[in-house]
């Protein structure tokens, strides 16, 4: 997402993390998919990073049975370290839930080096999110890492975190960007989950607003459930990012390139956001903070926008 610079060459001041977008911001590589794979299953655990996915989650947690739990964090270790270095995608594991009592241990046995986040499931307070928070530091030490070196997401997935996910964002903690989880959050609810389902709506609405006001990166969005249903995938992606996610996750490897495409400018919205940019600084050359392109009212946030647009495609070209 994108980073703003100190320095605004704007003649329209920022409102700052809560306001108007300065200009001068510079983009940095986004993570548009996060690809899962069972961590107890050694050819998943080493292919899944051929498939293009910004980031990939090593499960601990739904996908592996509790008596392979103990086992299995070797083996996720294993892989962290034997992966390429350096690698263009983020590794994270997802560990289980604060409340199952297997966090430390799993945290103790898949800590080193080579991972970058740990996802932490079925968050629902502030207080519960500074007790990961801390317990995920004190184990950084305890392996040699620098205490606040990992990354750490909490997923949204029950009524009860939904209605704390204000208070969890604005934790003041190391983390950065929420994730919503509508399986568990169906489940949670006793209905069913599928594609268009009402009832995930409004956490999906919310979610990017609440990361918004407490000056978090947007969120990212739930995997899609029917793995072979790509036209659906798509929608629902279209409606992740019309909502505000910055990405989604996926269950499959063919998820990865429909979301990857969907979170990556469309050569179309590419040369509209240039004809954009290009008329808006001849107006600014004449002194007007406004024109047209194509029809369209253009000011300083639409401009922005341009901007934004073409420094995310340029940053995806690496």
């Amino acid at each position: 997402m994108e980073e703003r610079s100190q320095a605004s060459t704007s003649a329209r001041p920022g409102k700052g993390a809560t306001g108007y977008w300065q200009s001068g911001y510079q983009a940095t590589r986004p993570q548009r998919s996060f690809l899962f794979a069972p961590g107890n299953r050694p050819r998943m655990v080493h292919k899944v990073i051929t498939f293009g996915a910004d980031a990939i989650i090593l499960d601990l947690e739904d996908a592996v049975p509790i008596a392979d739990k103990a086992a299995t964090r070797g083996m996720i270790r294993d892989a962290l370290l034997h992966y390429p270095q350096p690698r263009a995608y983020k590794t994270y594991v997802r560990v289980n839930s604060l409340d199952s009592g297997l966090t430390a241990d799993d945290l103790r046995g898949i800590l080193c080096p080579a991972l970058d986040g740990i996802i932490l499931p079925k968050v629902e307070s502030a207080e519960e999110l500074h007790q990961g928070d801390a317990l995920v530091g004190q184990l950084e030490e305890e392996a040699g890492l620098s205490r606040g070196q990992l990354d750490l997401i909490p997923i949204i997935e029950t009524a009860r975190g939904f209605l704390q996910a204000q208070a969890i964002a604005n934790a003041g903690t190391r983390v950065r960007r929420l994730a919503f989880g509508a399986g568990d959050f169906t489940f949670d609810l006793g209905v069913n989950w599928y594609g268009d389902c009402p009832a995930i709506m409004l956490p999906r609405m919310l979610l990017p607003i609440i990361s918004r006001a407490a000056g978090l990166e947007p969120p990212f969005d739930t995997v899609y459930q029917d793995i072979h249903d790509l036209e659906g995938l798509r929608r629902e992606t279209e409606t992740a990012k019309a909502l505000g996610f910055q990405g989604k996750m996926c269950i499959y490897p063919a998820q990865v390139a429909v979301v990857n495409e969907v979170f990556a400018p469309t050569a179309a919205e590419i040369a509209y956001a240039r004809k954009v940019v290009e008329a808006f600084a001849a107006a600014e050359a004449q002194g007007r903070a406004s024109c047209t392109v194509e029809g369209k009212m253009i000011d300083y946030p639409l401009a922005e926008r341009a901007k934004r647009v073409l420094a995310l495609a340029e940053v995806l070209k690496t």
